[in-house]
């Protein structure tokens, strides 16, 4: 008797730029993108890092030294920030709910439940009912950014189960440590989502090891991002990016089996959407050889552990707690 087999489903990684630091023209053209990705029947879109409202590109070209400079750059992003939840949330929520279709976004996020004037670098899911299904912060900016971004605290790698298979996934060189990638191999983790902003043929690699060694199909997305996409009114743009010519990042956005083979991409130098058709049969058979966090496990030799918890900046004493705990 011939064995039955479950559909197949269509997973989505967007190359596109932001329209930089504009929030709501930003946040239009990601609904536009979604529509599109939907009408061409993904059930998961994936966006590259940052994508709302902007990758702060000048921490590659300002020097740290020029503080007025920097801070009128961070203004600006900042305004083109959110917070989650908030009305940007919404919209993205009405948008998932509206065509059924799960979101992957990279975000620039305030810190409302702080000061509300730091920025985390932020990856935000949003289920296929509309309903937040979590966000994870970058737990460490990667040199420039880090005069941008806070650091996220690691309270947040949270696999997400979805009808078509269990998602997540690490911003940018998170996906070089090592650890952090195991703890959402130990999750279960069968879609990866990696959204960036490098490019070229390390990162390539990266991410087909990655999917070999997690046994996953990895979502790699960046932003295809030109000089002209900075309005030339900016300031930084005439002050650091005059030299600039063509393509400050070309994309390489691409998707990978989890055979570490490249089904879909890399896509260069173009706005695009990249798709690649999944069977549920690809996230458990080629674990039958490697299975990082099964059989190929050994929690009698090695142990990890992860604090699952945030340290927020302010906690509240409640009247009869012992404050030494």
């Amino acid at each position: 008797m011939a064995m039955s087999r479950s559909p197949s489903f269509r997973i989505a990684a967007v190359q596109a730029s932001s329209v930089f630091l504009d929030l709501e023209a930003t946040l239009s053209k990601a609904h536009d993108l979604v529509r599109r990705a939907a009408d061409e029947g993904a059930q998961l879109v994936v966006f590259p890092e940052a994508f709302l409202s902007g990758y702060p590109v000048w921490v590659w070209f300002a020097p740290a030294a020029h503080t007025h400079p920097l801070r009128e750059a961070y203004t600006a992003l900042h305004r083109s920030s959110i917070t989650i939840p908030g009305p940007e949330t919404d919209q993205l929520c009405d948008l998932a709910r509206d065509t059924g279709v799960t979101t992957a976004i990279g975000v620039n996020e305030r810190n409302a439940q702080g000061s509300d004037s730091t920025l985390f670098n932020t990856l935000l899911y949003i289920g296929p009912d509309g309903t937040i299904l979590g966000r994870h912060r970058k737990l460490i900016p990667t040199t420039g950014e880090r005069l941008v971004w806070g650091r996220g605290d690691g309270d947040d790698l949270d696999v997400h189960q979805l009808p078509f298979g269990r998602v997540s996934g690490l911003i940018c060189w998170e996906n070089y440590m090592p650890l952090a990638r195991y703890t959402l191999a130990a999750r279960g983790v069968q879609i990866y989502v990696a959204p960036t902003w490098d490019h070229g043929e390390p990162w390539l690699s990266s991410m087909r090891h990655v999917a070999k060694e997690c046994r996953c199909f990895v979502v790699s997305c960046c932003q295809a991002f030109h000089v002209d996409d900075v309005p030339d009114e900016l300031p930084l743009k005439q002050t650091y990016l005059d030299e600039v010519d063509g393509w400050i990042n070309p994309g390489g956005s691409v998707i990978v089996d989890p055979d570490g083979k490249i089904v879909a991409g890399p896509a260069e130098q173009e706005e695009t959407i990249l798709y690649a058709e999944v069977h549920p049969d690809q996230l458990v058979g080629p674990r039958w050889q490697l299975d990082i966090a099964g059989n190929y496990a050994r929690p009698d030799v090695f142990e990890l552990r992860v604090r699952g918890r945030a340290s927020p900046a302010l906690g509240e004493i409640e009247e009869g707690e012992d404050p030494s705990l």
